[in-house]
């Protein structure tokens, strides 16, 4: 069985990493869409389609998982009524989709998918606007992200361009 999780990733963060191992209990295969990947250098989406995948397969191999997972950057096309046909034409098929986005389980239920929902892991702290301000404001952020992916951050000096994007002195 092939399941299907979609996310930004701004940045993948340890809720993401939790949800992810969860899904890849009960699934062969596992497809990471990575949403509005035309989208890099802004307060909301600062890190780019390629910084994500890279982001992405360090932490998964921090996991260590034999499964094959699929990485793939899925653009928007802002057309809900058409969005699920669009992400079908840009992944391999697949049996199942894992959301918690009311949306997103919406417009793949009336397409004739079945949805699951995942368990949310401490929504509060992991989550991406969250982790983005802390950067921002010089807190603590690299808590709630694995360390691959702090690592990533540092290589391609992803706090300082959050700053000179947010008008913060770096």
């Amino acid at each position: 069985m092939r399941g299907f999780f979609i996310g930004r990733f701004q940045p993948y963060h340890l809720g993401h990493h939790y949800v992810i191992q969860h899904i890849l209990e009960k699934v062969d295969e596992l497809i990471i869409g990575i949403g509005s990947a035309q989208e890099s250098h802004t307060l909301e989406n600062p890190f780019t389609a390629g910084e994500r995948i890279v982001m992405i397969s360090r932490a998964l191999d921090e996991i260590g998982t034999k499964k094959k997972v699929y990485i793939i950057p899925l653009e928007d096309i802002y057309r809900n009524s058409l969005w699920v046909a669009h992400v079908c034409s840009m992944v391999p098929k697949f049996d199942v989709v894992y959301t918690n986005n009311p949306l997103v389980s919406r417009l793949f239920r009336e397409a004739n998918f079945r949805v699951e929902h995942t368990k949310m892991y401490n929504r509060v702290e992991y989550q991406g606007t969250e982790i983005r301000r802390k950067m921002i404001e010089g807190e603590d952020w690299e808590i709630f992200v694995p360390k691959s992916v702090a690592e990533v951050i540092k290589e391609i000096d992803g706090v300082t361009r959050l700053r000179e994007i947010a008008g913060k002195d770096v």
